[in-house]
């Protein structure tokens, strides 16, 4: 019997061993070159005048105060810290522990502030924990350092910024000489903060409706080759559009993501070789549109697949497997993730109270441990700055930069779970918790917190009266960081606890182990591009198809690409449902640059068909690859019966 355990142990280990060296050399590989001027990441230090009242442990506090009063200062439970009366325009409180403050005068809050344990080490190159900034949208150019700096404190890797196309590149082939972009774009980078850049809108000269992908994909190829080549060693990685699966950003087919995404690769790495090209980012895990793109052979053309989500904790399971399906063994990239509050009150103020400040608190860290216990690799948390919509609020930050929470939250994450990768969770029948069993989230990684490889468990309960055993541990820390002061057991709540336990003190035998990342499909990318334009109202978004007559005719508008640097010639296919007639010419030459038009026309009538068929076009250009087009069709009206109860799009 101890054989047999040993052995387990053992495999454990290995397994987690080399799960951990693939993750390191997946991401060294990402990185690249990219890194070489952010490899000499330092230990951050504050600005001298402390931007949004940030402190680090150890340092005095001291705050602008107007107001010659008496001030008080409480903490995140409400206790009084500190109290005094302002001098010089400050407030002097002193050192004070990590943790989150008010400061209030005549029993009206004035400010907040925060003081955050110091990091110990540079923030890995391959840590998780990272939050969408913005910052080109939201702060001018005197801000920016400043919350490049609060992203450093905070122990972030990567950012998300914003950028508009139309403002880069006003004129098809006119890129304007400096803007707030190539600001942003400096800024974060001088603080070694790692940029993934990302847009959401065609210019006017590419398309009327700017909600919508350009119609011509040279223009598409060529705006991403010049960002790739103009911020080289700046901005890292790309999102070629922002939720393109929705109607806010367009309303897309997974067919006309995959033709834009191919393109946009072509065009990123034709500008940076080395530069991370993602995955145009999904905002839901639509079925229809998700098959729909992977039909079309979309893997060759994305480094990383990205997708959002805004839905409760307990739903990522169903949500992570169905983007995995379809995202051909490449790391996982959310970058946008919350689950948010709203703010009461005053409107000007936008604030949430004091219970939903602790919500939002609260979530930070079951947002990050759920993501990363799913497979992720990064975690951009929505988001940084103050930001609403409707009653919504999402930021962690004030306007002025002071802090929610939340804030603090981000910050404990981007410590404790540094390079964090995932082990396992915590069987409901370990003895670590009493009772056993019940409604416990208690995830295990590997990570860095303070600079040293840890096991570090992150737990809590959506129930009441579980005690997790913490005996062994070297330390425990609330959600926002802040040390515990117990050495054996600990209530769990719905409020997540950090306990940092020495490496290895988590077998296999006391984890549920996740299912190993599936091997990468294998592919080559084609530089040669196919594409289908259809008006926007002959579009069903939702079953990701084309409404086509089923009396008459189609003729189908294909255009086809050649992004390479060399004339081709090749062969085209088409496979169709049985008795439909289909025709498209059989070959073409295609010069470098060059778009062709060509015309497919499709016939129903003499078939028989279901709600949605595939029409499939396939290519065969020798060493130029071979460029897929899968297109779903509605033939209406519908020979078929339908239920009342049925709703047709």
């Amino acid at each position: 019997m101890s054989k047999i355990i040993t052995f387990t142990v053992l495999k454990f280990e290995l397994t987690v061993a080399i799960a951990l060296l693939l993750s390191v050399c997946m991401s060294t590989a990402q990185m690249n070159h990219q890194t070489d001027h952010r490899m000499d990441r330092r230990i951050p230090v504050s600005i001298p005048h402390h931007p949004g009242n940030i402190f680090l442990a150890g340092e005095e506090v001291n705050v602008p105060l107007s107001a010659e009063k008496i001030w008080t200062a409480t903490d995140y439970d409400g206790n009084t810290v500190a109290q005094g009366k302002v001098k010089n325009d400050r407030a002097e409180l002193g050192k004070l522990p990590t943790g989150y403050y008010e400061l209030y005068v005549d029993g009206i809050r004035r400010t907040t502030l925060g003081v955050l344990a110091p990091l110990i080490e540079p923030t890995p190159q391959s840590s998780p924990i990272s939050v969408d900034v913005a910052m080109a949208w939201f702060y001018n150019k005197e801000e920016q350092p400043e919350v490049a700096n609060l992203c450093t404190l905070a122990g972030i890797n990567w950012v998300r910024d914003r950028l508009s196309w139309n403002e880069m590149e006003p004129v098809r082939g006119k890129f304007v000489n400096s803007s707030k972009y190539d600001d942003t774009a400096e800024c974060q980078s001088a603080a070694r903060l790692n940029v993934l850049q990302v847009h959401h809108s065609s210019p006017s000269w590419a398309n009327r409706d700017p909600k919508r992908f350009p119609l011509d994909l040279r223009d598409v190829f060529a705006f991403q080759r010049q960002m790739a080549r103009r911020w080289k060693g700046k901005v890292c990685a790309f999102e070629p559009w922002n939720e393109a699966d929705i109607e806010n950003f367009g309303g897309h087919t997974g067919a006309e993501m995959a033709s834009l995404q191919k393109a946009s690769y072509l065009g990123l790495k034709a500008g940076n070789p080395e530069v991370i090209a993602c995955m145009n980012v999904f905002a839901l895990p639509q079925l229809a549109i998700l098959a729909n793109l992977n039909d079309n052979h979309v893997w060759p053309y994305f480094d990383t697949f990205n997708f959002h989500h805004y839905a409760d904790i307990n739903a990522y399971p169903g949500i992570y497997e169905k983007f995995r399906k379809v995202a051909a063994g490449r790391p996982l990239w959310v970058t946008e993730c919350n689950v948010p509050v709203h703010w009461s009150g005053d409107d000007q103020k936008q604030e949430p109270g004091k219970a939903d400040l602790r919500l939002q608190a609260e979530r930070v860290a079951k947002v990050y441990a759920a993501s990363l216990a799913e497979g992720s690799a990064q975690v951009f948390y929505f988001m940084l700055p103050h930001y609403v919509e409707g009653k919504t609020q999402y930021g962690v930050l004030h306007k002025d930069l002071t802090p929610r929470p939340a804030f603090l939250a981000v910050a404990a994450c981007g410590r404790l779970l540094a390079g964090a990768k995932f082990l396992g969770k915590l069987k409901a029948s370990s003895p670590r918790l009493t009772p056993a069993g019940g409604d416990v989230n208690a995830f295990v990684f590997r990570s860095r917190p303070d600079g040293q490889n840890r096991d570090v468990l992150a737990a809590w309960t959506d129930g009441s009266g579980t005690y997790l055993n913490i005996s062994s541990s070297l330390a425990a820390y609330d959600n926002l960081g802040r040390k515990r002061t117990e050495d054996k057991d600990i209530v769990l709540t719905h409020s997540p606890v950090f306990a940092i336990f020495p490496k290895n003190t988590f077998s296999g035998k006391m984890l549920q182990i996740p299912q190993p990342a599936p091997t990468p499909a294998k592919g080559e990318p084609s530089h040669v591009v196919f594409q289908s334009l259809w008006p926007k109202e002959n579009i069903s978004l939702n079953l990701s198809a084309y409404r086509i007559s089923s009396k008459k005719c189609e003729s189908i508008p294909i255009f086809v690409y050649n992004f390479g640097s060399n004339t081709v010639t090749g062969t085209l296919r088409v496979k169709a449902p049985t008795r439909w007639i289909v025709k498209l010419p059989t070959s073409i030459k295609i010069k470098p640059g060059e778009r062709k038009e060509l015309v497919m026309s499709v016939d129903c009538q003499p078939g028989s068909y279901a709600l949605i068929e595939t029409v499939c076009i396939s290519g065969d250009f020798g060493e130029a690859g071979s460029p897929v087009l899968s297109l779903r069709l509605m033939p209406q009206p519908s020979k078929l019966k339908v239920r009342s109860s049925l709703t047709l799009p």
